[in-house]
Formats: C-alpha cells, structure tokens, sequence
C-alpha cells in the first residue's frame, strides 16, 4: 500500500543478485516519488546497502531493471565518506558545482557550522558526516540516498537535518538504525526481508504494528502450508508409484512445499532473533577506574590554540556509566583517549586500575583489518577456540550469538555491512 505520492522517478523491478553462492535479492520491486521520504530497514546483513549501490549505479545487478526519468540527479551519502583527493572542506563540498553555484556550498557550510578551510584530515566523524551532507545538499539533486545519515552527529545537527529533509522537494531514500528520527521523518516505509521488500505507504512510526501483521499473516500462511504438507507427505506413505505423469507431478510438488516450508520458517526465525550481547565484568581490584586530575590539553591550530580540557578532575568508579557528550568537533574522542592512556596531556595526572581490562570500539573501526576473515579476526592467535568470560567456545557458536551465518565466517570482513562490522 503507498500514500498519495507523485509518479515514480526512481524504480527497481525484479531486482536479482548474488554474492558468492549465496542469493541475496530474490526479486527486488522498489520505487520513489518526489517528496517521498522512504526509509529502507531490515536486520543486518539484508543488503540494505547494498541495494543503495544499485539504485546509485554503483552495483550492477544480476537480473532485473533500474530506472531512473531522464536528467535525474541521485547523491548517495555512504556510511564512511571518501575524502580522498581534496584537502578542505569547501574544495569538497563545490566539487561540480559551477562559478554562479560556489554560493550553495559556503552557504551549507555554514549552515552545517563548518569552516570552510578545515583540513578533512583532521576533521572529527561528526565533521566528516556534517561536510558530507552538505555536499549533497548543495548540489540539490532529485533524489537523495542517505546510508546512516546520523551516524557521528550531535542532536543540533540530527535536528537541523530533520529539517532539511522536511524541506526537500526530492525523493529520499533512508538506512538508519536511530528509530526517532525516523519516525520523525519518514513518509514510507520499504522492508527488507528474505531477498525481497515489503512496503508501507506510512512513516516509520506504524511500522512496528505493521510488521507484526505481516508476520502473522505468514505465520497462518505456514500453518496452511504445513497441514497440506501433511496431507502430500501422506498420499507418498502410501506408496503410489511416481511413474505416472500425474504421480510425478505431485513429488514435484511435495519438494517444492518443502522448500517453501524452510524458507517460510527461515525468514520467521530471523524475525524474532536477537544478539545475545554479554560483557565480562572482568577482574576486580579495588572500585577505583580512572582517576584523572588537572588534566590539560590544547591542539595548536592555524586559527590558534584548542583547548580540549582545562585542568578537569574526573573520578570513574566500578559501576559507573558515563556518557561524553558535546557538539561535534569539541573533542569527545580527545578526551576519551586522554583517559584510556591512549594520548599524552599537556598538563595533570591520570591513573588507572592496576588490572584494568579495556575494550574500545572506535568510531571508524580502526582495529578491524578489511582484508581479513571473520574467523581469523574472532581467533588472532589461530584456533578454533574464543575465550569467552573466561570460557572457550568454538568460533562458529560464539559467532552465531551475534546473529552471524557460518557461511560468513570465511568471508573478509569488508564484505560485511557496516551494522554486522559494529
């Protein structure tokens, strides 16, 4: 069911593709109208990426169309930007632009709040994302796809983007794992489920009532299934001869129930599964963490110095839940490595458990090497074996508590979707 939209001007009909053996759209039909705001989910590792790179011409299908009208301008805004080739911010942001058109770019700039001369080497995440839509904003195309648009920003910028998009007169298509915006934006909805899309002509905020009917329905559709399953698997215990034409029709008939009865159950199962997320609470020594105290830190910059932290006293006891937070650019990772030990204050004395164990993720996943397999970054050392709060557990059920396949745990982990590599 679609609302009210105009007519298409971006479709895909029967989109097919497989990655490796394994078949990942079955049958993609998917289309978007101006001032539609389409947000596109799924679990992760449906291909919600992937199926952008399509739409963007990125990625050629293996079977089925991708139209575009004539004279349509699409910008894909990726989960990780590539600044590569272009030194500022405004050098990227005007990439294509004509003379009379520089204007868009200083003004989205300053909109976004970033200087134009800011060296995209040093620019933060939430920079890097706030420069990368303001390329896509200026350039003012017809349809926007937006892969994890909020990813690193602030709420001021998550707001101000809100905005843009209510403003947009284009067609957008949306990946994004944060529900609010979302529901705050959205206009319609395509779901992403076993190889094909599902899709609602309602935002995001009914998606969740929506999806539950839905899978209902396939939950009566695999109780009829099943009873004429029985009933097929029956008339075969009885020993009829399949060599009539009639006969073998129906053994034709009975695999193909069968296979429509795993996949039903399959794309049910993946419904309803979770990761099962565990962290060790690992040795403890004292209720002491981190104790930080005068700690001081300034970057000298062309505009002159920053100050990060001014003579800060921090007290991080056992238990503690503490959240960082501040506007993009203020230094938030700065300081979070200042107090893992990870870089140097300027001034003030920082001290940690005797038996600390510390787990960092950061932001642009810079401990994963892309080139390497899943296995061999779960298992460093070799093996088959995870230590797991102090208890092995082989690779492939330790994997699969975070909802991985054993066929991807020889796949490289550049082949895996920005959520699976989170």
């Amino acid at each position: 069911m679609r609302g009210m939209a105009g007519p298409p001007i971006a479709v895909l009909r029967g989109v097919k593709l497989t990655l490796g053996a394994t078949p990942l759209f079955s049958g993609v039909d998917l289309q978007l109208a101006r001032g539609e705001r389409m947000a596109l989910v799924g679990r992760n590792g449906a291909g919600k990426s992937t199926l952008m790179r399509i739409l963007a011409r990125a990625l050629e299908p293996d079977a089925g169309e991708v139209f575009m009208q004539p004279g349509i301008d699409a910008r894909h805004l990726l989960q990780e930007p590539d600044f590569t080739g272009y030194a500022t911010a405004i050098e990227y942001v005007s990439e294509g632009l004509d003379d009379d058109m520089l204007y868009r770019a200083e003004s989205e700039l300053l909109a976004w709040g970033v200087p134009q001369e800011l060296d995209l080497k040093k620019a933060s995440g939430g920079q890097a994302r706030r420069i990368a839509l303001a390329h896509a904003f200026a350039h003012d195309p017809d349809v926007l796809l937006l892969d994890e648009p909020t990813n690193h920003l602030d709420v001021p910028a998550i707001e101000l983007l809100e905005e843009e998009l209510k403003a947009f007169r284009g067609a957008v298509l949306i990946v994004s794992h944060d529900r609010r915006f979302l529901e705050n934006v959205s206009t319609a909805v395509a779901w992403l489920r076993q190889g094909t899309v599902h899709t609602l002509g309602k935002g995001y905020a009914a998606f969740e009532e929506w999806a539950e009917t839905v899978e209902a329905d396939e939950e009566k559709a695999l109780d009829k299934l099943n009873v004429q399953l029985k009933a097929e698997e029956r008339w075969m215990a009885r020993g009829v001869t399949a060599r009539r034409r009639r006969n073998m029709g129906r053994v034709r008939k009975l695999h193909e129930m069968r296979d429509e009865k795993k996949e039903r159950r399959t794309a049910l199962n993946q419904a309803g599964s979770t990761a099962n997320l565990g962290i060790d609470a690992g040795q403890q020594s004292g209720r002491l963490v981190i104790e930080a105290k005068g700690l001081t830190k300034t970057f000298q910059t062309p505009e002159g110095p920053l100050s990060i932290v001014d003579d800060i006293n921090l007290r991080v006891m056992r238990g503690d839940r503490l959240g960082i937070i501040g506007p993009n650019g203020a230094g938030k990772t700065t300081l979070l490595k200042l107090l893992l030990g990870q870089l140097e204050p300027d001034a003030g004395t920082l001290r940690l458990a005797k038996t600390l164990d510390i787990a960092y993720l950061d932001q642009t996943r810079a401990t994963l090497k892309p080139e390497v397999t899943l296995w061999d970054t779960l298992t460093p050392l070799g093996g088959d074996q995870v230590m797991v709060r102090g208890h092995p557990r082989h690779v492939a059920a330790y994997a699969k508590d975070f909802l991985f396949e054993s066929r991807q745990l020889h796949q490289p982990v550049q082949a895996l979707s920005g959520g699976e590599r989170n």
